[in-house]
């Protein structure tokens, strides 16, 4: 009997809380199956069951061997599937979710060039920085700024940017250029609305070389929950916008955007971080679809290219 036949036939005799139950699913007798789980026991030195006519209980070292053997099991079942299925793993689907200025700019193009070398794998790209629960979402990818707290994800990070303020050359040449934080205050500025329907009109400054930080309450002259909005706004010449760089990379290498106010570090909140990471996230899961693999590993690749 291999280590395998002895460990499903242990978690067989676990399920059914009892030899004679196990027996008939395996097809052996009592007395057979009793035979067969001295094997284990007198190999590993140990008693796994204390057994009497009617009923069984694990032992210590029992249930340490049963739910060794049950991961085991589980990942032998997992491979197998992922294998038998190596073949129909290239013809699924993908559900991403990103923030929308993202999306269209950076992963919409990534997700048209894969869609070429593997035409049979069906790509959703969802156009959303809401989602907060990646299992009720349905989604097998979700692109964000920052972090989901959920044990069972993983976050990788795609790249790392940092909030600033933007405004066209347009809009400078006709209200001039804010020198401080506190001369925003006499400008027109464009401000998010969070998830939680908050807008976020406080913005925080800290100049690079001091410890101190300071905040400036803002007079929205247009506000909005959607943050393409927001740039398309800033494009417009409407008024200055603060904004993730990557967000706004491609603008201000075509020069319809600049930045302002750079000898400070901003953010919407106190924190002290300069950084905001643009992290994908998915769910932990030991053996990763084919497909799924190969789709982060362009992204990967790939993402570096797009925005630069």
């Amino acid at each position: 009997m291999t280590k395998f036949s002895e460990m499903k036939m242990f978690a067989t005799i676990v399920k059914h809380n009892g030899l004679a139950a196990a027996g008939r699913e395996i097809g052996l007798s009592p007395a057979a199956i009793t035979a067969k789980l001295k094997k284990p026991e007198e190999k590993l030195g140990v008693k796994l069951l204390n057994r009497s006519t009617r009923h069984i209980a694990l032992t210590e070292a029992g249930e340490l061997y049963y739910k060794a053997s049950m991961n085991i099991l589980s990942d032998i079942d997992e491979v197998e599937n992922l294998v038998k299925s190596q073949s129909k793993d290239l013809k699924g689907s993908i559900k991403i979710s990103a923030p929308k200025d993202v999306g269209k700019h950076y992963i919409l193009p990534i997700i048209n060039e894969f869609s070429c070398i593997y035409p049979e794998i069906k790509l959703y790209l969802y156009l959303n920085d809401k989602v907060t629960n990646i299992q009720e979402s349905g989604m097998d990818i979700i692109i964000r700024y920052g972090e989901l707290d959920d044990c069972n994800l993983i976050s990788r990070r795609l790249a790392v940017s940092k909030r600033v303020l933007c405004v066209s050359p347009e809009y400078i040449a006709k209200n001039g250029e804010p020198l401080t934080p506190q001369e925003l205050i006499n400008h027109q500025c464009l401000v998010m609305i969070n998830h939680n329907h908050k807008e976020l009109n406080t913005w925080y400054f800290q100049k690079k070389s001091a410890s101190k930080k300071e905040s400036i309450s803002i007079e929205p002259v247009k506000l909005s929950d959607d943050g393409e909005i927001i740039r398309l706004w800033a494009l417009e010449g409407i008024g200055i916008a603060l904004k993730s760089l990557i967000d706004i990379k491609q603008d201000i290498h075509r020069g319809k955007l600049t930045t302002i106010l750079n000898n400070y570090m901003i953010n919407f909140n106190a924190s002290s971080e300069d950084t905001v990471n643009l992290n994908v996230v998915y769910l932990s899961r030991k053996f990763q679809p084919k497909r799924f693999e190969l789709f982060l590993n362009f992204l990967f690749e790939k993402f570096d290219i797009f925005t630069y």
